[in-house]
């Protein structure tokens, strides 16, 4: 063993670990032995990137769960900046390389805080309809290099229902200013539909596989065949589509067979090209590796 002099924490550790293991198995621990090895998702090109497959989203780290008040705030509770990291570092060795959230002061701190430790995830960024300039808000995600910035869909379906969609036009030009790739998101199909049908200038869509602008009781409503309609559209654009609340919003997520079952459908209605977005909460179990290997194990078929 190394002499006692001059000695660091990590060498004494790391040394220490050797001899335990030697001891007990007779086998010289190798350098990547007891240490994570990070896995492969199917990637596809994204603009000048290639990004996985699966994504991960960013409502659960601001509280919205789409669920009820109470789970919001248990989600609040939770994503404390330490189990934020923790989370997208697990993105990380599971090959999902791509973190899309708001484009907030909090979520920008925050992202700020896991690159100053190494982190690498890309950031696909929703504006932040708060904010009382666009042009301002636009201007500190730049400032943030995200590799693409899209339209809050909630936004974009306020516009459409107040008859007033074609005022986003002159917002999708001030992202398109900065340089990096210009989405729109929206619940409604009828919304991408007529983008698609005027030949807006965006280079892909967030498409919302449920119409939570309807309503059942008072509460969202997560129609079956609301899902087919915006399935078709996303399989009728040659654009890339980023799909999401493919579980809506845990609706589709109640057993482990409900998972890979919404899963399986969404994969087998949007295009070879397209992307799931997928919102991950793990505190109870390890959703980060559970979603990642149902999606491996479903597109190595």
């Amino acid at each position: 063993m190394t002499s006692s002099k001059n000695i660091s924490r990590r060498t004494f550790l790391e040394e220490t670990t050797a001899t335990a293991v030697i001891a007990a198995t007779g086998k010289v621990l190798g350098k990547t032995e007891g240490k994570k090895v990070k896995k492969k998702m199917p990637l596809v090109p994204f603009g000048d990137y290639q990004i996985s497959r699966l994504i991960v989203g960013g409502n659960p780290v601001s509280g919205h769960s789409h669920v009820s008040a109470e789970l919001s705030k248990e989600m609040i509770d939770y994503f404390s900046a330490a189990n934020v990291k923790k989370m997208l570092k697990r993105c990380e060795e599971e090959g999902i390389n791509t973190w899309q959230s708001r484009g907030d002061r909090h979520i920008m701190r925050l992202l700020n805080e896991y690159r100053n430790e190494g982190g690498k995830i890309y950031w696909i960024v929703q504006t932040a309809s708060e904010f009382a300039s666009f042009r301002k808000n636009v201007r500190d995600i730049a400032k943030m290099r995200p590799i693409a910035i899209y339209h809050h869909g909630s936004r974009t379906d306020r516009y459409w229902m107040n008859g007033e969609i074609d005022k986003i036009k002159d917002d999708l030009k001030i992202i398109r200013d900065t340089g990096v790739r210009v989405g729109v998101a929206s619940h409604i199909p009828e919304v991408l539909e007529y983008i698609e049908e005027k030949d807006w200038d965006v280079d892909f869509y967030m498409a919302c596989f449920y119409n939570i602008n309807k309503r059942v009781n008072g509460k969202e409503a997560y129609l079956p065949e609301d899902r087919e309609v915006m399935c078709r559209f996303i399989q009728q654009t040659p654009k890339q589509c980023i799909a999401y609340k493919i579980l809506a919003a845990g609706r589709n997520a109640r057993t482990p067979a409900d998972v890979r079952k919404a899963f399986q459908f969404a994969l087998d209605h949007i295009k070879p090209i397209d992307i799931l977005d997928v919102g991950m909460f793990p505190k109870y179990s390890d959703q980060v590796g559970e979603n990642a290997t149902i999606v491996r194990e479903l597109l190595q078929r």
